[in-house]
């Protein structure tokens, strides 16, 4: 089978087409013939070694699918080794989807929609008529953020995106594009970004706010926090990882039957980019890492 491997740490670059067997299901597990592959920034931290140890090498990327089960259903799974023709999945983590959902919009549910789920619900913990500030609102995140803070009842929702994408901030629902200082202020942040952003995002926090952490896009140092300034501030910074917000109770089936119902209802759009080839992996990479994207990208064998 076609699938994308790297066998060294490092960039876009180093990811290759190659060949390869099958992988082989284990006794709770099934082998699914992929339809399409989601592409998440988590996976260019995979690639550049920031979340592996070269023990692993090489590696085959890919963490979720939209892929058709031996007895021909259609379903959406979180796997390992998902940038291929073939990836293997516990049979009871398969969700069975519609045939005529768009696979990417489906794909664009599990990690991306998730994680704007939990961030608000969980992490945030957003309360009716609270501001929400949203950095990278026209990414995968951002754009389900965006629409979710609307629909879990923030009484304003601020978008801040790169260069060229604030029509389609507003489009999803923001009420306006900012970028720092604010000018008033926020009582969520949801930052991805790290670095300079963190730093005026925290500033720009309203007695009690949140300041949500969930990556860090500019791969620099973060500023060390001096719980003296939260207490100056009466703000706090929450940590968010997605790994085990799914894995506690009532965290992975009942948000993610919220969020399709929310789609099929029409009051959540998830935002797709267009598919690229499985054999394009690298120039999927490059064109995320360079802020060139909007919305979910998928690869397609």
């Amino acid at each position: 089978m076609l699938a994308i491997q790297f066998d060294r740490f490092g960039g876009p670059e180093v990811l290759s087409a190659v060949e390869l067997p099958a992988p082989v299901p284990g006794p709770d597990e099934t082998l699914l013939d992929v339809e399409a592959a989601g592409v998440n920034f988590a996976d260019t931290h995979q690639v550049d070694g920031s979340y592996l140890s070269a023990d692993l090498l090489p590696y085959v990327p890919g963490s979720e699918v939209v892929g058709r089960a031996p007895d021909g259903r259609r379903v959406l799974a979180r796997v390992s080794g998902g940038y291929a023709q073939q990836a293997v999945a516990r049979r009871s983590a398969l969700v069975e989807i519609p045939e005529d959902l768009d696979a990417g919009r489906a794909l664009a549910l599990v990690t991306q929609g998730l994680t704007a789920w939990h961030l608000l619900r969980s992490a945030a913990r957003l309360r009716p008529g609270e501001t929400v500030v949203v950095h990278a609102a026209a990414g995968g995140v951002g754009s389900l953020a965006v629409q979710l803070a609307r629909e879990f009842g923030a009484g304003r929702v601020l978008a801040q995106v790169s260069p060229g994408k604030e029509g389609l901030a507003l489009e999803l629902g923001a009420d306006a594009v900012v970028s720092y200082p604010l000018g008033e202020k926020a009582d969520v942040v949801l930052d991805a970004a790290g670095g300079e952003l963190f730093d005026r995002a925290l500033g720009s926090l309203a007695s009690f706010g949140r300041l949500v952490s969930y990556g860090n896009a500019s791969r620099s140092a973060f500023t060390p926090v001096d719980p003296a300034r939260l207490g100056r501030l009466n703000a706090s910074v929450v940590g968010f990882w997605l790994r085990p917000a799914l894995a506690a109770p009532g965290g992975f089936e009942e948000p993610l039957k919220e969020l399709f119902a929310l789609v099929e209802q029409g009051r959540l759009t998830p935002v797709t980019a267009t598919p690229y080839p499985l054999a394009e992996a690298r120039r999927a990479h490059e064109d995320l890492l360079a802020r060139r994207t909007t919305g979910k990208l998928i690869l397609v064998p």
